[in-house]
């Protein structure tokens, strides 16, 4: 048994501090893939790949700062790294919901699916008319080998919540 949290000894290959990195880096490549698409390629998200964002932000610098403390204090480290790997798996699951939507395997929100809320005053409408795109989030903008980026999204999210429970089983030092 480990002294360090009761856990078996692991034989990993890799230590808590470069488990830590690893979640961060790929968060960061994560979040800024979906950026770069954004802002380089013209594609506006949807509210849905907005709302699936969330995870990355909070993940890199939690994931930092357990890189920063995984020798100091691996406890504090893997219970940051745990919060990130829950993180990641209700985000798996809105990465699936999402791509579910644009399978049309059930109905989005109303919000972007194509359902705008109906004007309830001259000024909600005069705006509605000056802004009319609604980016859909029942419509994939992008499918690279067959998956959209909410797919993507959701296997990503999925490798980085299986990560973030490693943190439970690699040694800190």
């Amino acid at each position: 048994m480990s002294s360090e949290t009761g856990l078996a000894a692991s034989r990993l290959p890799f230590t808590l501090r470069q488990l830590c990195i690893a979640v961060a880096v790929l968060s960061a490549a994560g979040v800024g893939s979906a950026l770069a698409i954004e802002h380089i390629g013209g594609i506006p998200p949807c509210p849905l790949c907005l709302d699936q964002r969330i995870a990355y932000y909070a993940a890199i610098p939690a994931a930092a700062l357990a890189a920063l403390i995984a020798r100091r204090n691996p406890l504090l480290s893997r219970l940051l790294l745990a919060a990130v790997a829950l993180g990641f798996l209700v985000n798996t699951g809105l990465g699936i919901y999402h791509a579910g939507i644009e399978w049309g395997f059930w109905p989005g929100p109303d919000a972007c699916s194509g359902m705008a809320p109906l004007a309830t005053s001259p000024e909600a409408l005069l705006q509605s008319l000056n802004n009319p795109r609604v980016v859909r989030c029942d419509a994939a903008a992008v499918r690279i080998l067959g998956i959209s980026l909410a797919g993507y999204s959701a296997l990503l999210s999925a490798l980085l919540a299986v990560m973030g429970g490693l943190g439970m089983k690699v040694r800190a030092a």
